[in-house]
């Protein structure tokens, strides 16, 4: 009787033991289940093959949740991945894709170490708040910011610029940043750009020239405003070079439009023509009064301006006018006799558009 009950016993035990072992498979199992559709099975809920996320240098967990939440499926298990992997107390700054079918870990792992680099461009910006504005468009400093550090006074003048020239350090192209950069960050990596695009074969064109790299910009800013013809940029900053190797003022109708924006606060006015009144305007950019280049840019110069002046076609021109039989180009003179040839069937189109200012 003794062993009966102790064989019922023992396998009393083992089916409670087996019980156990079974509750426990099941219970891993439905844990195994729960990890897996938490942490990695997709979690996206967007068309497109990748959505982006900025954060910014404020870093709030919950400014990326807010961004994060219509993008997935369930924000809560994202939450509970995203504190799993410490990632809620390491929030970084910076722009940031989800492509579509990413789980939470691969969503995690995104946004702890792939901040992406963006492609930002600029050019034909006629301020340097312009220029902030165009800037602001496209990184996380705002252009309030961007001007303070453009404008600088110290470190313009240890760097040899001042406010008129200030433009200049920004060479018009497409550099890679970090949407996420800051405005001190992209200053000093446009003076380095600055220093890199002045190499010594540049300086020495300039030299060559009889001027300094700042009047080279400032010449090819009016140049570039003269003529949207590349090809015709040398031959136009030919004619300026040979007034300015024989004294004679530059007189170019751009400078004086400038010197009307700048003493008039408007620089969204639009000026078709220069009347003859507009010549007297007392400002040093007005190169129909003053000799010489002006003390700063009256545009950003692209890099095909400011090439144009350091290799400027060898020629004996001194004038030019628009020329109405081919848009864009201009007639070149020698003599003011030529020129004034050339000028008359300008005069003669222009009235006929009826352009009076």
């Amino acid at each position: 009787m003794a062993e009966i009950n102790s064989s019922h016993l023992e396998m009393y035990i083992k089916r409670i033991l087996l019980t156990i072992v079974l509750a426990g498979v099941v219970a891993a199992g439905i844990f195994s289940y729960y990890v897996y559709k938490t942490v990695f099975l997709p979690n996206t809920e967007f068309e497109n093959e990748t959505a982006y996320i900025f954060v910014s240098s404020e870093k709030s967990y919950e400014e990326v949740r807010n961004q994060l939440q219509p993008l997935l499926k369930n924000i809560e298990s994202f939450d509970k991945v995203a504190q799993k992997k410490a990632y809620m107390a390491n929030v970084k700054p910076g722009k940031y894709a989800i492509k579509k079918g990413m789980n939470n870990n691969d969503i995690v792992n995104s946004l702890r170490s792939k901040n992406i680099p963006i492609k930002i461009s600029f050019n034909n910006q006629e301020t340097l708040a312009n220029l902030a504005g165009r800037v602001a468009e496209q990184i996380e400093a705002d252009s309030t910011s961007l001007m303070q550090k453009m404008t600088e006074e110290q470190f313009l003048s240890q760097n040899g610029f001042n406010i008129e020239n200030a433009l200049n350090m920004f060479i018009p192209n497409t550099y890679e940043f970090y949407w996420n950069s800051s405005s001190d960050t992209f200053r000093d990596r446009m003076l380095t750009e600055y220093n890199r695009f002045w190499n010594e074969q540049r300086i020495d064109k300039a030299s060559k020239l009889g001027i300094t790299p700042h009047k080279v910009m400032n010449l090819a800013a009016i140049v570039q405003k003269e003529t949207a013809r590349v090809d015709e940029r040398p031959r136009v900053a030919g004619v300026y070079l040979n007034r300015l190797r024989v004294g004679m003022l530059l007189q170019a109708d751009p400078t004086v439009i400038f010197a009307i924006k700048k003493q008039t606060g408007d620089f969204d006015r639009v000026i078709k023509r220069v009347l003859f009144k507009d010549l007297e305007i007392d400002s040093p950019y007005n190169t129909y009064k003053y000799p010489g280049i002006p003390p700063g840019p009256i545009a950003m110069p692209d890099i095909s301006s400011i090439e144009a002046v350091l290799n400027p076609e060898n020629h004996d021109y001194f004038y030019f006018v628009a020329d109405v039989s081919n848009p864009g180009y201009h007639l070149f003179a020698k003599s003011l006799t030529q020129h004034n040839r050339n000028r008359q069937q300008y005069i003669n189109w222009i009235n006929k558009q009826g352009v009076n200012r």
